[in-house]
């Protein structure tokens, strides 16, 4: 397999997770579930001041496309 193969299914998947992930962004919309907040997410409201830092989230999400891109990645 060349480079150009390796750079075109690398980018064909993050077009796949792109399309799922919008899906799921859509449905949850359209549900009424706007924003996944978990337990450890920083939240900080005063006034008219908001901040909001996802660290779990984050923490999550990382830790699932790890996952991915290692199984992905073998040979």
């Amino acid at each position: 397999m060349n480079s150009m193969e390796n750079v075109a299914k690398f980018l064909m998947i993050m077009g796949i997770i792109i399309l799922i992930s919008g899906v799921i962004f859509y449905l949850f919309s359209r549900i009424g579930l706007t924003g996944l907040k978990l337990p450890g997410d920083i939240y900080i409201r005063k006034g008219n001041f908001t901040f909001y830092f996802p660290l779990v989230t984050c923490l999550i999400i990382s830790i699932i496309l790890t996952l991915i891109f290692n199984v992905l990645g073998r040979k």
